[in-house]
């Protein structure tokens, strides 16, 4: 029997972009808040388009009327796209497995965009499900925020939020095994070592055991290729990780 594939986030979106003239980019307009250096969107996938955006020329030099699902999908600077991609069709996968408490749901990432005129921009970004029908995803919103003091290597960091965040964390960091990400519970267990606590120490601070632990420190020796946990440390300050 074939195995059934999940669909990606690329292909349950459109390049269509915001209608101003229709009445719920107005309803928006009036109630979404504004702030510097702030963009945001929302995305309707029963009407599979870009429903709500604002703030892009100040962030990514974009008229808010040019703004549509695939370009921000596509934004990404050339070494996080494919650690971004990932996320956001991992993250899709799992939001379609669940059918309570929806919009509490959400992850932020921190990446380099591509500006309209080609530079790199530092941003951190929240992608949210902003409503549901009947226990499906219907709306996400997505804030991005320009931070120009972020300093970035090779590492995408992400965290998870909402009911179950910790199944949704693990579920992403196993399928994002492959590729340079890494979570906020790894950080923070990584933190930790780097200033030489034993595993055992790092749990009993945490309130966790040892093995969850070792489960988040170990495998990032094969994600980013390193032999010990001194060079995981070092690898973790060269790109940024750790301040």
């Amino acid at each position: 029997m074939k195995k059934e594939t999940q669909p990606t986030i690329q292909s349950v979106v459109t390049e269509l972009p915001i209608d101003v003239h229709c009445e719920e980019y107005k309803h928006y307009d009036k109630i979404i808040q504004r702030f510097p250096k702030q963009a945001v969107y929302i995305y309707s996938f029963s009407e599979q388009r870009m429903v709500f955006a604002a703030g892009w020329k100040d962030v990514l030099g974009y008229e808010d009327s040019e703004i549509n699902m695939m370009l921000i999908v596509n934004s990404a600077a050339a070494q996080y796209s494919q650690s971004l991609n990932e996320l956001n069709n991992k993250a899709w996968c799992f939001l379609s497995t669940k059918t309570e408490k929806l919009e509490e749901y959400s992850f932020t990432y921190e990446i380099l965009r591509y500006h309209k005129d080609g530079s790199e921009i530092p941003v951190f970004s929240t992608v949210g499900v902003h409503k549901s029908i009947n226990g499906k995803v219907d709306q996400i919103i997505g804030i991005t925020q320009y931070v120009p003091s972020l300093k970035f290597g090779k590492v995408m960091q992400f965290a998870t939020y909402g009911p179950e965040k910790e199944e949704f964390e693990e579920s992403l960091n196993k399928e994002l095994f492959h590729h340079f990400a890494i979570s906020r519970k790894e950080k923070e267990a990584l933190q930790l070592a780097s200033k030489g606590y034993a595993f055992k120490e790092i749990a009993n601070k945490l309130g966790v055991s040892q093995s969850a632990i070792e489960k988040r420190i170990i495998p990032m020796y094969k994600r980013f290729n390193v032999k010990s946990l001194t060079h995981l440390i070092s690898f973790a300050y060269d790109n940024h990780v750790l301040p």
